[in-house]
C-alpha cells in the first residue's frame, strides 16, 4: 500500500435434550444418533511453476480454481504465517498471489514497510536487493491489474491480508500488506483477499521499521524466505 497515512470479530450452541418417558412399569428411552462432525478439509502443497525465482511477467496466468480453498504459508525469518486466501471474494488478487508464489517471486524479498499498530507490507521484488533499498516500495511484477475493493470483506481486525497499490485502482501488482490492528478506514479502498489463521504472533514480531512518515534509521527489514501454496482436496 503506497500511502503514508496510518490510523489507528460466540456463537454459543446449546443442546436441547428431549427425554420421552414411558409408564413406570415399562420405561423406554428413545435416543437419536449423533451426527458426526464435519471432516476438516485436507490441504496439499501445490507444485511450483518454476525452480528459481522469476520476477518479470507480462501478466499472471490463470492458475487457481475459485471453487477451491487455498492457503499460503509465508516463511519468514521470524517463523511461519499461514493465511487463508478468499478466492471467491477476490479471485483476481488470489490468482495473482498464487501465480507469483508458485514462481518463487517472493523468495528473498523483505517486509520493507512495517508500521506499529497498522500493518506489515511486503512483496516488492526490489527488496530482494539491498543495493536498491532507496527504491523499495516502488517495484512490481511487470504488470498491474484492477482492485476488488467492494467484495464484502473488511479490514476489521488484525491479520487481514490486503493488496497494496498506488493511487489508481488499476495499479495492483505484487505488493501486499497484513494488518496488525483493525484498519477500517481502508474499507472499500483496498482489496481484502485473505486472513491469517496461524502465526499472528510471528507477524507481531516483525521489525517495525517505518513510522508512517518513512524508514526508521537502524531498523532492518525482515526477510520473506518463500511462500508455499496449499490447496484443499474439496471445495
Amino acid at each position: 500500500m503506497v500511502t503514508t497515512k496510518s490510523a489507528s470479530l460466540l456463537l454459543s450452541a446449546s443442546l436441547l435434550m428431549l427425554v420421552a418417558c414411558a409408564p413406570a412399569t415399562q420405561a423406554q428411552t428413545t435416543s437419536a444418533a449423533t451426527p458426526a462432525p464435519p471432516t476438516a478439509p485436507t490441504f496439499t502443497p501445490v507444485k511450483p511453476l518454476s525452480a528459481q525465482p522469476v520476477r518479470d511477467f507480462d501478466k499472471a496466468a490463470q492458475v487457481i480454481d475459485p471453487a477451491k480453498t487455498y492457503r499460503a504459508v509465508l516463511k519468514t525469518e521470524k517463523g511461519d504465517i499461514t493465511v487463508e486466501l478468499n478466492a471467491k471474494a477476490a479471485p483476481k488478487a488470489v490468482n495473482n498471489f498464487v501465480f507469483l508464489a508458485l514462481n518463487h517471486f517472493y523468495d528473498g524479498t523483505r517486509f520493507h514497510r512495517v508500521i506499529d499498530g497498522f500493518m506489515a507490507q511486503g512483496g516488492d521484488p526490489l527488496s530482494a536487493d539491498q543495493a536498491k533499498q532507496s527504491e523499495w516500495g516502488t517495484g512490481g511484477p511487470g504488470y498491474s491489474f484492477s482492485a476488488e475493493p467492494k467484495n464484502g470483506l473488511k479490514f476489521d481486525s488484525a491479520g487481514v491480508l490486503g493488496m497494496a497499490r498506488a493511487a489508481s485502482l488499476d495499479s495492483q501488482g505484487s505488493q501486499f500488506f497484513i494488518t496488525v490492528a483493525p484498519a477500517d478506514f481502508l474499507d472499500g479502498q483496498y482489496t481484502v483477499f485473505g486472513k491469517v489463521i496461524q502465526g499472528q504472533d510471528v507477524l507481531n514480531q516483525l521489525t517495525r521499521n517505518d513510522d508512517g512518515r518513512g524508514p526508521i534509521a537502524g531498523k532492518a527489514a525482515d526477510e520473506l524466505k518463500g511462500v508455499e501454496i496449499l490447496v484443499s482436496s474439496g471445495s
